[in-house]
This record gives C-alpha cells, sequence and structure tokens, in this order.
C-alpha cells in the first residue's frame, strides 16, 4: 500500500477531495485538456467511478448536468456534499443488469484507494454488497461525454449503456488495463458494434489508438504504476503510464489540437 493511502482514513474526507481535485490533471493529462474530450455544448456529462470527484469537479464547469455513479458508500456522500450543485450523484455499482452484487476492496481499504471492483482480483480480500444499475436504466438524455473508470468491469458497463450510446454517440473516456483484462474484447465492442474509434494521449499530441500498441507499452512500463499517486505527481519526468483511451465515433477527433496519424508512433 502507497503512502498516500495509508494516511488517507486519517485526513478529512473533504481535503482528500480537494487534494485529489488539484494534483489529478498531473497524474491524468486529459484532464487537464477536458476541451478536447468533452464538447463546449455538453448537456448531460457521466462519470462512472466517481471515487473523490477529481473529474465530476471538472466536468461541472463544462456541462449542464453531471451525473456521478459511486458505489462505495461514504465516497457517494462526501461526492454529494462537496460537489457543485449541477452534479447529481448515484449511489450504486453500473453494470449490464440491476440488483445487487459484491463490490470488493483490499484489505485494511474502504475504498480510499480508488481499485474496488466487481471483479475480483488478487489485490481484493474484502467486499461489500451494493446495489447495481445500468446507465440506460438511468432514463438519461442528451449526454455527451462518458468517463469510466471501475477497475475491470468495464465490459458489462458499456453492454448496460448500448441504448445510450447508439443513441447519443457520446464521447467515451475509459481506463483500460491489460494487467487487469484483456483490452481487445472492449476496444471491439465499441469499434466494431457501435462504430467508435480509439484515441490516445501518450505526450502533448492524440494519437489513433490503432497506431499505437497499448498493451506493449503498459508491459513497458507498468513499474509506474507501483509508485503511487503522490510519487507520480511529485516526479512528472517518469515516463508516462498511459491507461486511458478517447473513443469518439467515426469521423470526429478530439478537440482542435493537432493529431498524428503517421511517422514514427505507427508500428
Amino acid at each position: 500500500m502507497t503512502f498516500a493511502a495509508r494516511v488517507a482514513p486519517y485526513v478529512p474526507g473533504r481535503l482528500v477531495a480537494a487534494l485529489a481535485r488539484l494534483v489529478y490533471p498531473r497524474f491524468e493529462p486529459e484532464l487537464a485538456r477536458l476541451a478536447d474530450l468533452c464538447p463546449p455544448d455538453c448537456g448531460t456529462a457521466v462519470d462512472v467511478g466517481g471515487w473523490y470527484g477529481p473529474w465530476s469537479a471538472r466536468l461541472a464547469a463544462r456541462a449542464e448536468r453531471v451525473v456521478a455513479v459511486e458505489p462505495v458508500p461514504h465516497l457517494a456522500r462526501l461526492l454529494e456534499s462537496s460537489t457543485p450543485g449541477n452534479v447529481s450523484v448515484v449511489r450504486g455499482a453500473a453494470t449490464d443488469r440491476p440488483g445487487t452484487a459484491r463490490l470488493w476492496l483490499p484489505r485494511g481499504d474502504s475504498g480510499e484507494r480508488g481499485v474496488s471492483s466487481l471483479i475480483r482480483r488478487d489485490i481484493h480480500a474484502t467486499a461489500v454488497d451494493v446495489p447495481c444499475l445500468t446507465l440506460d436504466g438511468l432514463g438519461l438524455r442528451d449526454v455527451h461525454f462518458v468517463k469510466i473508470d471501475v477497475d475491470g468491469n468495464e465490459l458489462p458497463v458499456l453492454r448496460g449503456a448500448h441504448e445510450l450510446i447508439d443513441r447519443d454517440r457520446p464521447a467515451i473516456f475509459i481506463e483500460l488495463e491489460s494487467r487487469i483484462q484483456p483490452i481487445a474484447p472492449i476496444v471491439e465492442l465499441l469499434t466494431d458494434h457501435h462504430g467508435y474509434r480509439g484515441w490516445v494521449l501518450p505526450h502533448d499530441t492524440w494519437l489513433p489508438l490503432a497506431a499505437f500498441d497499448l498493451e506493449a507499452h503498459q508491459s513497458g512500463t507498468s513499474y509506474v504504476v507501483a509508485q503511487g499517486l503522490l510519487r507520480r505527481v511529485l516526479t512528472p519526468r517518469h515516463p508516462r503510464y498511459v491507461n486511458s483511451v478517447l473513443f469518439l465515433p467515426e469521423g470526429r477527433r478530439p478537440g482542435s489540437f493537432a493529431v498524428r496519424d503517421d511517422g514514427v508512433h505507427v508500428r
């Protein structure tokens, strides 16, 4: 367990949330370039896996309405009390069917590390029962952006949102970790079935996912993950570990920044 994860339970939740929102763009630079991801006329943005709210808070300044989905009870309560007024918090875990499921957590962690999941891994030791829901079942409309960070449960979340995806064609920013689950089925679902194209930001230029070997990159930089959030924020020169992909409907590109389709980045 990292130092930040050990001390988080002893620090007031609002302070942890404020710090997370402050430093997270250094850890996840796509958040600092939200204009590339989320259209300026965004009606509804959805934050699946709200955690301490770094995405919800920033999306609230860009979207008319933000819906944050968070299964950890005390984190959901914190989001309700610490996010802007246009953020609605849904207490539960997004998946492909309503009901109840077991949310798995590491030993000694009640959600602070942000690695809880409906999919049990070797890091998980305890579980709590949480309500489940589908994004389609929330009755949302005018959805222009969806962020998904669920540590292995990505496919069920997407299956439970297939109507929303086909109807509203939102930008989808999703965490993909080859060390947790195979990436290919998720990419195939969004590209082949829904007609999306993936983009990654390894440096300062967006690249097509098809021209970037994400699994090889993650294998070569996996040691960065063990350093923890605090060390990665304080040492920005270390190699970037890319674990998020922006999926856009075919024909759309990220923001107005330069996009490189060929050159040294192509296999």
